[in-house]
């Protein structure tokens, strides 16, 4: 039986080996200050959370998550991290986790939780069962290039 429950200091290390697998299987790198500057936000900030599963006292999952304003409802949820052991894939580890999240999110006023993920990904055949797809939405992204400068007046 999975076990879900937030994060907690003795939890380090079995946190970071699978947050390193995450990024290791979406092609990110960062470096040790990312991973313990993440580790203190999802332990000491209100609005960001930090849960794990278990299996046999062992820590198989991770979900990362955070609350924010909204126009339209009082608030909402977005799930940024989900990930698994991959040698405890397809035991339900997931959608506990997720289940777990839109508690969470319920309990503080948000109507639902949201995530995006990457198209090919193995994990959509979960996804497709438990979340609504919107299709035609398109999810865009901006970041200023570093030498850009503000606009002239």
């Amino acid at each position: 039986m999975v076990e879900i429950g937030f994060l907690t200091e003795s939890d380090r290390d079995s946190w970071e080996v699978l947050a390193r697998g995450k990024d290791e299987f979406f092609g990110v790198e960062r470096n040790d200050d990312s991973y313990e500057r993440t580790w203190r936000r999802l332990l000491d900030d209100e609005q960001i959370r930090g849960i794990a599963a278990w299996l046999d006292d062992k820590m198989v999952g991770v979900a990362h998550y955070l609350f924010h304003a909204s126009v339209w409802y009082a608030g909402k949820c977005y799930l940024a991290d989900l990930f698994v052991d991959p040698d405890v894939r397809r035991q339900g580890v997931a959608t506990a986790l997720i289940e777990w999240v839109a508690r969470d999110a319920e309990e503080h006023g948000a109507p639902g939780l949201y995530w995006n993920t990457l198209e090919d990904t193995p994990a959509r055949a979960l996804y497709d069962k438990v979340g609504k797809f919107r299709k035609g939405f398109i999810l865009y992204t901006y970041r200023r290039k570093a030498d850009q400068t503000s606009a002239q007046r």
